[in-house]
């Protein structure tokens, strides 16, 4: 083979390979990898970097369908189906495989490998290289595939038997949930975090913003922090498919109930505009 794929069992030459759709890496990003070279059919490394991809898949908790003395073995047996024995050699295990939903799919991960002809660079050229600042995980605003550490919220949400996590920052700052935005009601008005790479500006959000000021209230889109938010009048959750909700208990203490009436209006006014726009 002039290069191989492998998944859950099944392999061929990568063209001929295909995934199932609902894998959740389609959907999450939900899965981790690692990688090395290979060379004369000898992977270089491979226990370092076993140990390093099992650590990975532990800190996310998913259940890696091999052990690792198996997962060398099915390694050292791949490199040796292509043509060549000088190698990239990837792999990488999801979650696995479920209709699209932010908890965790029941069961062991699904395993991917892909084998390459590659050659190492050998250092006797020097590069070139530029500068960036380090923007990896300041990204919230873009609606990515990467949605590991919201997987990981939402989960532990589901564990709590709760219905969403609120993110926060160093420092306090109140962000937005897992997969939904967050609101608060404080003296009469709605406050919401600004638009800013911190969170993703939310359709209901923004429905929501436009809803208030049709009704009169005063919207404010500032930062808030966490004592701003188990002091609120009201605390809200809003996303495509939870229009406007109200918040009774976060980490177990009651919060909000303070502006029924106010609440009820933001309600039924972004509920009225659904009914109405899907007649």
């Amino acid at each position: 083979m002039k290069n191989l794929g492998y998944y859950n069992g099944k392999y061929d030459e990568l063209e001929n390979m295909s995934i199932p759709m609902n894998d959740r890496s389609h959907w999450f990003g939900d899965g981790v990898y690692d990688a090395g070279p290979s060379r004369n059919y000898h992977i270089f490394a491979l226990d370092d970097h076993i140990e390093r991809f099992f650590n990975s898949a532990a800190l996310l908790d998913i259940n890696m369908p091999v052990t690792k003395q198996e997962m060398k073995d099915l390694l050292n047996d791949l490199v040796k189906k292509v043509d060549t024995g000088n190698l990239f050699v990837y792999y990488q295990v999801t979650r696995g495989t479920g209709i699209r939903n932010h908890v965790f799919t029941e069961g062991p991960g699904n395993l991917w490998v892909m084998l390459v002809p590659a050659e190492i660079n050998d250092g006797s050229k020097p590069v070139q290289v530029i500068t960036e600042p380090d923007t990896r995980f300041f990204h919230c605003n873009i609606k990515t595939l990467n949605l590991i550490p919201s997987v990981m919220a939402a989960e532990k949400a589901k564990r709590a038997g709760c219905h969403e996590a609120i993110l926060y920052r160093p420092g306090g700052r109140v962000t937005e949930c897992a997969h939904s935005n967050c609101h608060i009601i404080k003296d009469g008005k709605l406050f919401t975090a600004p638009t800013d790479e911190l969170i993703l500006p939310g359709i209901a959000r923004a429905h929501l913003i436009k809803k208030c000021k049709e009704l009169g209230i005063a919207v404010s889109e500032t930062p808030y922090y966490l004592n701003d938010l188990m002091n609120a009048e009201e605390v809200l959750v809003t996303s495509s498919s939870n229009l406007c909700v109200r918040v009774d208990k976060i980490d177990g203490k009651p919060v909000g109930g303070k502006q029924p009436e106010l609440y009820e209006k933001m309600r039924k006014a972004v509920l009225d505009e659904f009914m109405e726009a899907t007649k």
